[in-house]
Formats: C-alpha cells, structure tokens, sequence
C-alpha cells in the first residue's frame, strides 16, 4: 500500500506534518488510535519518561458558517476524528506525534533550552548563506520523509481504513502535499461533484495561524534534516518591488533564456518536479491527489491578469492594512469589509479595506508562483507551495501579521469562537496536522513562539525608547540632523547603536526603511 515516489534518495528524516507511517496501518486505522512509542523508552506517547500520554481527541461542538452546507462527507470535517479519535497530548514543552520533539521555541534534550530564532531579508544573507539556504531547498526535495506518508484516497475509498492508501514523499513535498489536501474542493460523490465554497487554510480567519503553523514545522524539519538548530526561513519583503528579484540563479532560479516560463538551467529549482497541481484533473475523476509527479516547475512572473493584480502591494498598502483594528469582521469570508485577514489575504481593497477584489495576499501568487491559471481562473493556491518562493513570501506574510498583533495586541477573543468557515473556529484542530494544534494557539506573538523578524526588532527599539520620552528626531547615515527635545547623548548612543545593527547584519546591503513609534512620530533611516 506504501509507495515511493521516483527520484528520491533513500535518505530519510522525521518530520512534523501529516500522517505518521506507524498510524498508517490497517490496525491503527481500524483502531482510530496514533499513538507511537517514543525511541527513548519505547512507551506510547513517551508516557514512561513524563512526556506524554494517549489521550481522546475532544473536538468542540461550536456552529459553523453556512459557506459549507453538508456534514459528514468530507475527511477533514472535525479534524481529525475520521482517522483518529486517540492521539498522543504532549506534557510540558514536549511536541510531536510521539512526544519526541520540543515546542516552537524550546531546544534541547529535555526541551528545557528557550531560545529565540531571527528571520532575516533574504538580500541580507551573506553569499555563503545563500548558498546554505538553495541547498537545504533541494536535500529536502531529495530525501524521503522517513516518519511521514500521504493520503493519496478518502477514507471511504480505504474501505475505512482496512486498505490503506499512502504514498512516500518527499519531506519538501509532505508540505506541498498538505497545503494541497488543506485548501483542496470536497468531493461530494461521484467525478465531477465538487464543493468548491470550503478551504480550512484560506479565505477565513485561519489563515494567517496556519500558516504559521505551516512555517514553523517546515522550519523545524529543516534544522532536523541538516542539523543546523540555527537555520530560520529568510523573508522576501516585496513591498514596491517591480519584478520577481529573488528571481536569480543564486536564489530561487531565473528564467530559461528557451523558455521564460521554466527555470534557468542554472538553478537547482529547474530539475524540480510539482505534484498536485492539477486540481480540475482531479475534480472531473472525483479523486485525490496521487503525489505522482506532474512536470518541471513553472513561473509566468509579469505575466499576471491584470484586471486581477496590477502590481505587487506598496508600502502604503501594507501601512494601511496594519491599521485596521478588526482581524475579521461579519461572515469572516471572502465578503468581510474592514477586515484586516481579509484585506491582507487580498480579497478586498488595500487602500480602502472594501470588496473591490484587489487580492492582495495573491497578487505576489499571481505574479510569480507556479501555473498562472491558478490566478486567472478561481484564484486558488492548491499547488503554489511548489515553488520554494511561497516560503519567502509567507514568511514576510507572517511578519506583518506579527507587526499587527504588536500593534493593536487583540484580546483573545477577537479570534472566533464559532460561525466562521468550516475549519476555522478558534479551538478547530488545523488540517491537516499531527500532532494538532487549535487555531487559537497561534494568535498570539512570534516571541511566545521563539522567533523574532529582524526588520521588527529595530521597530521595536524605537517603541520601547518612546515610551519614555515625547521627542522627535531622524535618521539619515546613522547620522542625526533634527532631534528635540532629547538629551545629546542618548542620541548619540541611539545613533551608533542604529550603525552597529546595520552593519552587523550587512555592511554591503543598503536599505531605507520607513518606522513609526507609538507617539506616530516618523523616522527614517538607511
């Protein structure tokens, strides 16, 4: 029932996504139980050590929206009681299907280490960084998960789970895969009978926590395939920009010169495979997606509809899409006005915040990722995570949620608690995690998660010295030319503490950047 993709290597690694190839069987189906024994004292869950004990999936009764009108014909609907009603609950800083890893921010052998991780501007890293980064890209394309497989049939086609159907990946495709399977249409019965109104990932209030979440195991796989505790996913901040510039060879790969829509021979990328990415294929058969490779990667950057995205988003549409105060507002779908998810997922209006349909979060899909169809015609994202340019652009997504949260620090219940989209209620378990996780727990900072974005800490020192003292002052060079009413030599230890960040992170790479302190007072720098 197990089969391997081609092209792999026999190198395998764990991994945090998905369904665990020991809960893969007929038993554990049949069982509806996941929980592995931990290596360490090969006992369920890592019970025998304190780290953990299996435990039944509560799964809360809260209403719906309306968007998506059946029950109980879909997998994902209460996620995830059709495959597992027992899973692993971990204790303490202890995370993992098995209870084998440590929480998003907490390193070491008892989990007991907290550390914060930066992300950093791509164009920050250092050439050997780069280099770091694209190889890191492709060992994870290479290499067989080894903890993980995925679904390629509904659990009604596996006869409920007495024939199992999975698939070997890749630990880069497992990710791929998963954005596929979260924000794939329902099959309703029979080819050709989608639903195609439902996305537990997308178009709601989920959205940013997701893929947070997405993130963040992506990021935790990596550092566990290569050994490099330090590895972060760099950002592409894509504000203004003109063009795809991480569009290089020595990032994520040019255009052919034969065929602008495939990669430069010269890139790595352009001997990469996609899968999944032919969702009307497998709409119109009634099936899933298989993970069977479907053809070289694609790029159409500049190339967009244009009665859809004219350009990638400005400065000025970011600034006022982080002065929203409401994270969702009344459907919390694509319709919701005033909507900060909303207007920073791009449905509505990055100027004005109403449903003139300027997609905002897609214009960056539109522009450059994957087959361009999947912008022109529903604006859907199933196979966008093929190309390792979503990580980027996610990431700087994700900063700019992370600068909302700081800003306007939303109570707790500002994330719904019921009649969102199916899959988006605030205590929904994400689809389609294991070990799982509640959208709730990730509308909360980076810092309780252990990561900070560079370009959010020289904000945050402004704020922080604000907040003692009304004053005024700019930056140009490192260099102060107007500052009242604030002592000369605060200034002066500001100003060099200014150089010294910069020239830490890159003495080579210039870049102006636009902060305000809390008083709205505006500083510019270089």
């Amino acid at each position: 029932t197990h089969r391997k993709a081609p092209g792999l290597e026999t190198a395998a690694v764990w991994d945090n996504s998905q369904f665990p190839r020991l809960c893969a069987t007929p038993e554990a189906l049949r069982t509806k139980e996941c929980c592995p024994p931990w290596e360490g004292d090969g006992s369920a869950c890592g019970a025998s050590s304190g780290r953990g004990s299996c435990q039944d999936v509560e799964v809360p009764d809260q209403p719906d929206g309306p968007q998506y009108p059946f029950s109980g014909l879909d997998d994902r609907e209460r996620w995830p009681l059709v495959f597992y009603n027992r899973t692993c609950q971990c204790a303490g800083n202890f995370m993992g299907f098995n209870c084998a890893d440590c929480k998003f921010g907490y390193f070491g052998v008892n989990c007991n280490e907290r550390r914060e991780s930066l992300r950093r501007n791509i164009f920050h890293l250092s050439r050997t960084e780069r280099i770091r980064l694209v190889s890191y890209l492709n060992l994870a394309k290479r290499t067989v998960s080894r903890d993980y497989v995925v679904a390629t049939a509904t659990y009604r086609e596996m006869e409920n789970g007495s024939v199992p159907m999975f698939a070997d990946v890749s630990v880069y495709d497992v990710f791929v895969w998963m954005h596929y399977y979260v924000s794939r249409d329902a099959l309703i019965g029979g080819p050709g009978n989608v639903w195609t109104d439902v996305d537990f990932a997308h178009w709601a209030p989920a959205f940013l926590p997701w893929h947070r979440v997405y993130l963040l195991h992506w990021e935790h796989e990596i550092r566990k395939l290569t050994g490099d505790e330090s590895f972060t996913i760099p950002y592409w901040d894509w504000r203004d920009a003109q063009g795809c510039e991480v569009c290089i060879d020595e990032l994520m790969g040019g255009p052919s010169p034969q065929d602008p829509s495939l990669l430069s021979a010269g890139s790595v990328f352009s001997s990469w495979k996609v899968l999944c990415s032919r969702a009307a294929d497998y709409n119109s058969r009634g099936v899933l997606c298989d993970a069977t490779e479907e053809g070289p990667l694609h790029r159409h950057p500049g190339n967009q509809n244009r009665n859809v995205v004219q350009r990638l988003p400005t400065s000025a549409e970011v600034e006022f899409t982080l002065s929203l105060t409401n994270y969702d507002t009344g459907a919390m779908d694509r319709s919701s006005n005033m909507s900060f998810r909303n207007t920073l997922e791009g449905q509505i209006s990055s100027t004005t915040s109403a449903g003139t349909h300027t997609h905002y979060h897609h214009s960056l899909g539109c522009f450059i990722l994957n087959y361009i169809q999947h912008c022109t015609a529903a604006l859907r994202s199933h196979s966008s995570a093929n190309d390792p340019i979503f990580l980027l652009h996610h990431a700087f997504v994700d900063s700019i949620y992370e600068q909302w949260l700081r800003r306007h620090r939303p109570s707790p219940s500002q994330y719904p608690e019921s009649n969102a989209p199916i899959g988006h209620n605030s205590e929904y378990h994400m689809v389609p995690f294991l070990p799982l996780h509640r959208n709730k727990e990730y509308f909360i900072s980076s810092k309780d998660l252990g990561y900070e974005y560079s370009h959010l800490l020289d904000a945050s020192k402004f704020t922080l010295v604000a907040e003692f003292f009304d004053f005024h002052f700019s930056f140009a060079s490192g260099e102060v030319y107007y500052c009242f009413p604030l002592s000369v030599n605060l200034v002066l230890v500001l100003t060099l503490h200014l150089k010294k960040e910069k020239e830490k992170e890159n003495p080579e790479y210039i870049q102006r950047t636009k902060l305000k302190t809390k008083f709205n007072t505006k500083v510019y720098f270089w």
